[in-house]
């Protein structure tokens, strides 16, 4: 079985490894276009060299495969499949794993199933670490029914969101609302009482009115996941906003969750530090940008 991954990020290699076992002779290829970048070439080509996957030298090259996993930034998810239009046809499948609006879902369907090949809505609803592919995936589309024992036999943890393209990534949208919105909500406000001077009396209010958060952990948890996926959590947030747009809502508390998150990824990267010198340091660098 040929695999390819268009775009070969944090997903991209999650699914790889675990799936890569289950599939003893199956063969796997990826581009990124990092590796048309000349500064990210060298550690991207390392990425997928290192797993024995084939290094194509572009989009075209991926066409071939069975399956096709697009896996690229949400602002990047339209071009990612017009850039294997040319090649695609007939008997691929297109998994778009993106984190995108349900409309771009629908207008990237339409480009891949008007050029011969299937189209799979797949969205991922959990850290992809450290399940890998068996992390809860929803489906949609019109293959979906047809596609879905396949996929459990290969081990993913997949379940049928509907026959209409974007039922799957809708949840994921409408959901990221909340999650991503209570990470950029965490944060801002543990800066703020730092900046007010009140961080320990804030961090107590908000433990004793939310103990089941478990205080000891989700702070440091939120700052590490700003400030590590920030800007691809900020993309995905603009196409949540999107679809509350769509939907006739307003989408601005989606986008201001978005500023938020872009915020935190410029701070630099934080991971195993006490939380009060996690906000210190955070709010240094939120203030001097």
């Amino acid at each position: 079985m040929k695999i390819a991954f268009l775009g070969f990020g944090e997903a991209a290699r999650a699914f790889h490894d675990t799936l890569a076992p289950v599939l003893q002779t199956g063969e796997f290829r990826a581009y990124d276009r990092l590796l048309d970048d000349e500064q990210s070439f060298g550690g991207m080509q390392q990425a997928i060299q290192s797993r024995n996957v084939s290094v194509a030298r572009s989009a075209a090259e991926l066409a071939d495969a069975e399956w096709i996993f697009s896996a690229v930034t949400a602002d990047q998810s339209l071009e990612a499949a017009q850039s294997i239009l040319p090649a695609i046809g007939q008997g691929a499948l297109f998994i778009d794993i993106n984190s995108v609006s349900p409309d771009r879902k629908r207008e990237t369907a339409e480009l891949i199933e008007g050029a011969g090949a299937d189209y799979l809505d797949m969205a991922v609803m959990a850290p992809v670490h450290p399940k890998g592919h068996a992390t809860p995936v929803l489906i949609a589309g019109s293959v979906a029914e047809t596609l879905v024992g396949r996929l459990r036999e290969l081990g993913f943890d997949a379940n049928v969101a509907g026959a209409k393209v974007g039922s799957a990534t809708a949840i994921k949208m409408v959901r990221s609302v909340f999650v991503k919105g209570l990470e950029a909500i965490t944060v801002e406000a543990l800066l703020a009482a730092e900046a007010s001077g009140c961080f320990e009396e804030i961090l107590a209010s908000l433990s004793k009115s939310f103990p089941g958060l478990e205080w000891s952990k989700f702070p440091n948890y939120q700052f590490e996941r700003t400030t590590r996926h920030g800007r691809r959590r900020a993309a995905e947030m603009r196409e949540s906003g999107a679809t509350l747009d769509a939907l006739g809502l307003n989408g601005g508390i989606a986008r201001e969750t978005a500023a938020i998150q872009d915020a935190m990824a410029a701070s630099g990267v934080v991971d195993g530090e006490d939380l009060h010198e996690t906000v210190v340091r955070v709010l240094a660098a939120r203030l001097k940008g």
